[in-house]
């Protein structure tokens, strides 16, 4: 395996959000961080959680009577009537498109039985993404002391989220007709950016403005969060396209790559190679040089099997150790 994290240097253009992180979504290089492990409100981008719970655990394709406890939630809202019938896709689409407030408090009580029991498997989904400083208390975003997260794991999230397919094309739809609603997506980026692919807008007073974008080029997407930001729009802008001109993902090893040998201790052979065990790539800029290093033990005892795990490389970008 490999592991590698390099920041890209502070943008020309000032950031103004209180907090950022830009992620390339395919190495998992951190481009550029603004206080972005500090926990705040996140409002709506809440959601993508939301949706993301709902896109593993339940069929789209099911259809639910909307309940009364899901119709007349406070704040935005698809406006949905107690008693109609919609499938879950549809709602996933009130709910991102239109950030439905009701449609977060229907699908969780679809999916999890109760808002309470919904916000569990939020909460549960987390921590199994490793997300050590995001915790959930509603599906919907609403301002709580105990609901926040932090840049850094928004992005992660996000990232994350992105390789769902039915998640994917539901952020990236920029408007669809759902009987008599016409819902259109509130993320300007998808009509504003080259390659823009989602994910959510969010906003409370006390939160600020709030957003989670992700834009596709090629082979590579890249992951953008800026919180409470009140030029959000350029910012995203700013900071995709700067990663994107900036960088380019390039093959660091392939998969079945000899990376070095390790000396065998009461063996027939002296030496055996060392494998990697997969394909690994990087985004990397133009002047910079990467090689791969071996920490660790020199050698095994015999017998040396075929396969085994030998341990960790590393990346060296420019000579620099990371990961």
């Amino acid at each position: 395996m490999l592991a590698a994290a390099l920041l890209l240097p502070v943008p020309v253009r000032a950031v103004s959000a209180d907090h950022a992180y830009v992620l390339d979504g395919v190495s998992g290089r951190v481009f550029y961080e603004k206080n972005a492990r500090e926990r705040g409100l996140i409002a709506s981008t809440t959601k993508i959680m939301t949706a993301l719970v709902v896109c593993e655990q339940c069929n789209v394709l099911d259809r639910m009577r909307i309940p009364k406890e899901a119709v007349g939630i406070e704040g935005s809202s698809m406006y949905l009537k107690e008693g109609e019938v919609l499938t879950l896709q549809e709602l996933l689409y009130g709910l991102m498109l239109s950030s439905g407030n009701d449609a977060a408090v229907a699908l969780a009580i679809y999916c999890g039985g109760t808002v309470e029991g919904f916000a569990e498997l939020m909460n549960d989904k987390a921590r199994n993404l490793g997300l050590t400083d995001t915790h959930f208390e509603n599906p919907n975003g609403l301002d709580s002391p105990g609901h926040y997260s932090t840049a850094r794991d928004l992005a992660k999230l996000a990232a994350y989220a992105m390789e769902n397919p039915i998640f994917r094309k539901t952020v990236s739809t920029r408007s669809v007709k759902i009987g008599e609603r016409c819902l259109t997506n509130h993320n300007k980026l998808l009509w504003r950016l080259e390659g823009a692919d989602g994910v959510k807008t969010g906003f409370t007073k006390a939160a600020g403005r709030i957003l989670v974008s992700s834009a596709s080029r090629v082979d590579r997407r890249v992951i953008c969060v800026t919180m409470n930001d009140p030029d959000d729009w350029n910012d995203h802008c700013a900071l995709l396209n700067k990663s994107f001109s900036d960088y380019q993902i390039c093959p660091v090893v392939g998969k079945g790559q000899c990376l070095g040998t390790l000396e065998v201790v009461g063996g027939e052979n002296s030496r055996v190679e060392i494998l990697a065990a997969e394909d690994f790539s990087y985004a990397l800029a133009p002047e910079e040089t990467v090689e791969v290093a071996l920490p660790g033990a020199g050698f095994v005892y015999a017998p040396a099997v075929e396969g085994a795990e030998a341990g960790f490389a590393y990346a060296l970008i420019s000579g620099k150790a990371v990961g």
